[in-house]
Order: structure tokens, then sequence, then C-alpha cells
């Protein structure tokens, strides 16, 4: 199977070029940190987290996410997400890469990652969180590889696998929630202490993950003969949009719970976040941007006709994706951090090494995406009838511009 990765039009291999060139970027800024070390970020002595975790944060969900497919397909027995499954298991697996390259670069020296492993502390969350994700990884990239390996070779997948399949459901759920007792575990902070945090967290990952993975999907639909199927596409929609409902109430009863029992400490944070405070407040359009989106997005997927059209759709997607990614990617660190137990505000904005970073795992990860789904992809094709397959390939070789009138048309 690995030979598909070696076949392809020419978007793929400058799509190959570009990650390549992302992730050289990111390289050196990473040797630049390493250099000069953490200073060279935006964090200080307030704020100890940063970009990097919240994207270890925001990336867990949307690897948890692959649940949403899994559960319905294997465990209900769902054959319309059939097709969609696979992609799924693999979208978690090029997640999960990220989270662990983001807790790497966060530690400042990657000889850190060893203390955890060789001298565990079995009352940190932190231990039992690296447990969760490298026991989820290795079980997607299992289950994944093996299921698609039999219908390469048009074979019923091996009895074995089942069991993994039924324990990867639970363990989806327990990334998620081990990562939320990070936040809620830590008394000093009132943002975070709240006992609606795991909750909340698998909310917004129920819906920016398989958001993402229709979003993949659609572009896969386009550019290559692989067709997942609109009917489940837009039945996933369905989930997405549910999940994003429970996400704003959620939000909404940290509103409730602060303001209505005018506790300090759970005011101060909601106030910067969304009207500033003492003078301060940098992430105020961003939060108000992430509601407009997320609301905005929930009320347009309630209508069956923006689910019918495809760009509708998208945009509807899109729109959800970045206002969870804002919520969790960048407000739910910086809001914890922002006021500090003394009352004290430290803003907090991302440096350009730190940003060029971030775009480097980033570009690892979606090269790891971009060949699990190659040779995902190729399987598939392999399966067509010789006319589909040259469909497949001369859309491979078309331009953006004879697919956007194709799509017109």
């Amino acid at each position: 199977m690995i030979d598909h990765l070696l076949h392809g039009g020419p978007r793929y291999w400058a799509w190959l070029a570009f990650l390549c060139v992302v992730i050289a970027i990111g390289f050196g800024c990473y040797y630049y940190q390493l250099d000069y070390g953490l200073g060279v970020t935006g964090m200080s002595r307030d704020v100890s987290w940063g970009f990097y975790i919240a994207q270890f944060t925001f990336l867990v969900g949307v690897a948890a996410s692959g649940v949403m497919v899994v559960l319905p397909y294997y465990l209900h027995h769902y054959k319309m997400f059939g097709k969609i499954t696979i992609m799924g298991e693999f979208l978690a697996v090029a997640a999960v890469t990220m989270c662990v390259l983001f807790v790497v670069v966060d530690l400042g020296q990657p000889s850190r990652v060893l203390n955890v492993l060789l001298y565990p502390t079995l009352n940190s969350v932190m231990f039992y969180d690296i447990i969760v994700l490298s026991g989820y990884l290795l079980i997607n990239i299992v289950v994944g590889w093996t299921m698609l390996t039999a219908e390469s070779n048009e074979l019923p997948p091996p009895a074995w696998v089942k069991p993994l399949i039924y324990i990867s459901i639970p363990w989806a759920i327990s990334i998620h929630t081990v990562t939320a007792f990070l936040y809620s575990g830590l008394p000093g902070r009132d943002y975070w202490l709240t006992a609606i945090m795991a909750p909340r967290f698998l909310a917004s990952a129920f819906a920016s993950g398989p958001a993402l993975l229709i979003l993949i999907a659609l572009i896969l639909r386009r550019v290559t003969s692989f067709d997942p199927g609109l009917p489940a596409l837009r039945k996933i929609g369905t989930i997405v949009t549910y999940a994003m409902i429970v996400n704003i109430f959620f939000v909404l009863m940290e509103f409730f719970t602060g303001f209505y029992s005018q506790a300090p400490g759970h005011m101060a944070s909601l106030q910067y976040l969304f009207f500033g405070l003492d003078g301060y407040g940098r992430l105020v359009p961003f939060m108000w941007l992430a509601a407009v989106l997320g609301i905005g997005a929930v009320i347009a997927l309630l209508f069956q006709r923006v689910k019918q059209d495809e760009r509708l759709f998208a945009l509807a997607l899109g729109a959800i994706f970045v206002a969870t990614w804002i919520d969790k990617g960048l407000g739910l660190i910086v809001g914890g951090f922002t006021p500090n137990p003394l009352g004290d505000i430290t803003e907090y904005a991302p440096t350009l090494p730190e940003l060029g970073v971030t775009l480097g795992v980033y570009g690892i990860g979606f090269l790891v995406l971009t060949v699990l789904y190659k040779i995902t992809v190729g399987v598939r094709e392999a399966q067509l009838s010789p006319e589909t397959a040259q469909q497949a390939a001369t859309a491979e070789q078309a331009s953006p511009e004879q697919l956007v009138a194709e799509a017109a048309h």
C-alpha cells in the first residue's frame, strides 16, 4: 500500500513541497528557541502556559472526536459511516502526533520528557495524560492500518481488532477528560475550577473534530474519486450542530455562575475575555468573533437548505471550527491565567518564533495526515472500475480553475 505515496499529480507534489517548507521554517524557529530558551516566547511568570499548550488542548479534542464516527459504525452498525471511519481514526493519529510535539516544544528542553517516564509522579495528572494519549495513538494506528489492509486485500478484518475498537471508544473520551483535569484540578485558577470543564471540553471536541473531518472529506471529494457520501457527511454535520449547541450552553452556564453569584475570581476572567478588565482587553475582539461565528453557524446548520448546499455547509463548519479554536486554542489558556491569583494582569501574545514553531508542528501533523489519507484514497481508488480510476487521475491533474469551473457547472 505504501507505493500509493509515489503516485500523484502536480498538486499533490506541490502540497508536499509546501508542507516541507513550513516544517523547515518551524524547525528553524525551534532551533532558535533551543538556543535562546523559552524567553523568545510570549510566556512569562504569570502566563506559564501559552500558545503551545493551547494548541495541545485543542488538538486533544480533535483526536477524541474520532469516536463520533467510530461509535455509530462499529457499535451500532451504522453502515453510512463506513467510508469515513478510517479517516476519523487517521485524523486522530495526526492530531495526537501534534499534541505530543506541542508538549515537547513547550518543555524547552526535549530531554525533560524523559523525566516523566523515568521518574513518574503517580499523583500527577500529566503522567496519566501521557499514558492515555500514547495508548490512544497506538490503538488508532493499529486499528486504522489493520482495517485498511483488510480492505486493500478484500478480506474481512481479523477478529482480534474488534476488542481494540471497543476499547478505543471509552479511551477517546478519557483522553480529553484527563486533559480537562489538568485545568480543573488547579484550585488557584478560578476560571478553570469548575466541574463542567470535562463536559465542556468533550462538547467542543465533538463539534470541532467532526467539523474538520467533514471539511477534509469535502476537499477529497473534489480532488479525488473518493466519495465518502454526502448523506453521511450531513449526518455528521447534525452531530456537530448539537454538540456546538451543548458547548454554547456550557459557556452560558459559566456566565450565569460567575455573574449571578458575583464570585470575583470567576467573573474576572470572563470580564477580561469578553469585555476587558482594568483597561486590558487584547482578546475581546477574538472572543466576540468566536461567539458570533459559533452562534451564527449553529443557526445556519439548523436549516436543511444549508446542509444541501456544499459551499454553505462548508462555510458553517469552518465557522464552528474557527470558533472552537479561538475559544480553546487561545481564550481558555489566557483566560485562566488572567488575572493572576493576586489580581494582577499580565497580557499574553504569541511571538513570531512561537508562531513559527506552531506552524512547523501543524506542518508535521498535516504531512502525517496527507500520507495516511493518500494511502487510504489510493487503496479505494484501486478498487474502482478502470473508467472511474481514469476520471480520478484526470481530476488530480486538473488545475484549480478547472475544478472551480466544473463545480459551478
